[in-house]
């Protein structure tokens, strides 16, 4: 048998090996969703994608022979270490098969190179960082997953802890379906709630969706400053996500909690594109994947990706409020059947206890791994 042989991308040869990658590995998987090509290639490259105007990265394929055993991204995010003035590197857009020698291989060039960067310890997966898709699936592999969301083998834990890596922090998802029940004490108390504090809702305005995305993103940043794993998203990442994100938007379902006309808080939730990402396995850009109508009935689910609340509101309930708006809009949308709403820290007790005490549990589970060097 042909050893592991480990080698940096180099070319264009090489990059199309690590994008077609988990075309392989997942050909017998059905829960797994093929990501658009052209996007992951925009993604990967420097000078394409604003996220490497202030990081770099480098790509690395494991090969036996002439076959792809597995790829991963050592990446440092200056955005990130400026931020938190920290020596952090990445390794991210891991995938391998069930192979310890390949594994050990792709996690040892990360953490060298990494190391020869300065930094102090590696982080991941993250891809590219806590702003894109993020964390490892743990738990939760019987069911696709939803839009931006991590889906990886049920091994890929065993070799990331026989590389020497420990859990950091997990992430839950929670999930909301037409049939959820809940305590027949949720919306009265959201009713008085937004009646007694004068908030409302203020829905994202179709006509001037790209000034509301660039709010969201203030208010973004300023929500979640002092949480775990916290990065900014820059203004050219807004503008590169915007470019998507304006065709698949409901304004109904991406709105603002409103105070007297200051937002105090923020949801996003976007229709779960997944199954036609399925349905044309990567081979469309997103514009083409949206003028397909003839399956728009496809997509029964939707995702929260942005959800929170001013400081000075965080005990007033505004969670409820929230959740009576989104469950009335499910009510009106018959072709809507769930929301999954994440991710979310695992110490952010708030949220997920309030999730709980309404009858919505986890149900999917990721994990973030670190390592010194």
């Amino acid at each position: 048998m042909h050893g592991i042989d480990l080698q940096p991308v180099r070319n264009t040869s090489d990059l199309k090996a690590f994008i077609e990658f988990p075309w392989r590995l997942y050909r017998n998987d059905s829960n797994w969703v093929p990501p658009i090509r052209s996007d992951v290639a925009r993604l990967l490259t420097p000078g394409k994608h604003p996220f490497w105007k202030f990081s770099h990265r480098e790509l690395f394929l494991a090969r036996r022979g002439d076959e792809v055993m597995g790829r991963i991204a050592a990446i440092v995010d200056g955005n990130y270490n400026q931020y938190h003035d920290e020596k952090m590197g990445v390794w991210g857009f891991f995938e391998c098969v069930s192979d310890p020698e390949a594994a050990v291989s792709l996690f040892s060039a990360a953490e060298q190179w990494v190391r020869g960067q300065g930094m102090e310890f590696i982080r991941g997966p993250l891809n590219p960082s806590a702003n894109y898709e993020t964390g490892l699936l743990i738990e939760g592999f019987d069911s696709p997953p939803t839009l931006m969301m991590a889906y990886n083998p049920a091994y890929y834990p065993d070799l990331v802890r026989l590389c020497g890596f420990k859990r950091e922090k997990d992430l839950f998802s929670f999930l909301l379906t037409r049939e959820s029940v809940f305590p027949e004490w949720v919306f009265p108390l959201a009713e008085r709630l937004s009646k007694k504090g004068g908030i409302r809702i203020r829905k994202a305005d179709r006509k001037n969706v790209k000034r509301d995305m660039r709010l969201m993103n203030n208010l973004y940043n300023e929500y979640w400053a002092h949480t775990w794993g916290f990065v900014p998203l820059t203004d050219a990442e807004l503008e590169e996500a915007a470019k998507d994100l304006v065709h698949v938007l409901d304004p109904d379902l991406a709105f603002f909690l409103v105070d007297r006309d200051e937002p105090v808080g923020v949801c996003l939730i976007l229709p779960d594109i997944n199954p036609l990402l399925r349905r044309f396995n990567g081979k469309l850009g997103l514009t083409a994947l949206l003028k397909k109508k003839l399956y728009w009935s496809e997509i029964t689910g939707l995702r929260c990706i942005m959800f929170g609340v001013k400081e000075a509101y965080g005990q007033l309930g505004l969670p409820l409020v929230a959740l009576d708006h989104v469950v009335r809009e499910l009510e009106s949308k018959e072709q809507y059947r769930f929301v999954e709403l994440g991710w979310t820290l695992e110490d952010n007790q708030d949220i997920n206890r309030a999730f709980q005490e309404i009858g919505v549990q986890p149900h999917k589970r990721y994990r973030i791994y670190r390592k010194d060097l």
